[in-house]
């Protein structure tokens, strides 16, 4: 699969090696493009051919980053962004409950096919999941019905045990999980080198 990852920091420098050594073309969308990177174009650019899209820059540039993508209609589009502010207690989510960052973000981009996911764990996670026992799980949400197979492929490629969560409201579920994550990785001593698992009886 053509794939775009927009953002070439921690989360996306994290997800694209795996995407690409399960066989994937990925191509970073970046505002500007480095001399002598040809994994790198302008988001417009990186977009126009690719068949899914992973936004893993920060959810405040969201809608900054769909305009420059042309609204990615018809593409999956998968939100690994969580909505953080800092507040009085530190770092927390901006939205929840109500709605959720993946759902404004779908508001933005009308005729793309939004999923929530990549999202849950650290970005040292998204690099190596393979370091842990069980497969980490990463969890999907998402509304169209005929592209979550595609999304739930591309997770278990990046070597995730890939969940379906249900709808894209489910994202509402999704962000506090990947704050719950951040909220144990930096104050409760968990450190990063930890990851969710599923197990099942038998």
């Amino acid at each position: 699969m053509h794939i775009a990852i927009i953002g070439a920091g921690n989360v996306g420098g994290a997800i694209g090696p795996r995407l690409a050594a399960a066989g994937h073309h990925v191509v970073y969308g970046v505002r500007a493009p480095a001399a002598g990177r040809p994994d790198q174009a302008r988001i417009a650019d990186a977009a126009r051919d690719a068949e899914a899209v992973i936004l893993a820059m920060p959810y405040a540039a969201a809608a900054e980053t769909i305009e420059a993508g042309g609204g990615f209609a018809g593409k999956i589009v998968i939100d690994a962004t969580n909505p953080l502010r800092m507040g009085p207690d530190g770092l927390g989510l901006s939205l929840g409950f109500e709605t959720s960052g993946a759902e404004q973000i779908a508001a933005l981009a009308p005729g793309a096919h939004v999923f929530k996911s990549f999202n849950q764990t650290g970005f040292e996670n998204l690099a190596d999941p393979a370091v842990y026992a069980l497969r980490p799980a990463m969890f999907v949400a998402g509304d169209h019905a005929p592209s979550r197979p595609a999304v739930l492929r591309l997770v278990a490629d990046a070597g995730f045990e890939a969940i379906d969560a249900g709808p894209l409201r489910n994202a509402r579920l999704l962000e506090p999980l990947g704050m719950l994550w951040i909220d144990l990785a930096l104050k409760r001593g968990q450190g990063r080198q930890f990851a969710v698992t599923v197990q099942r009886k038998g």
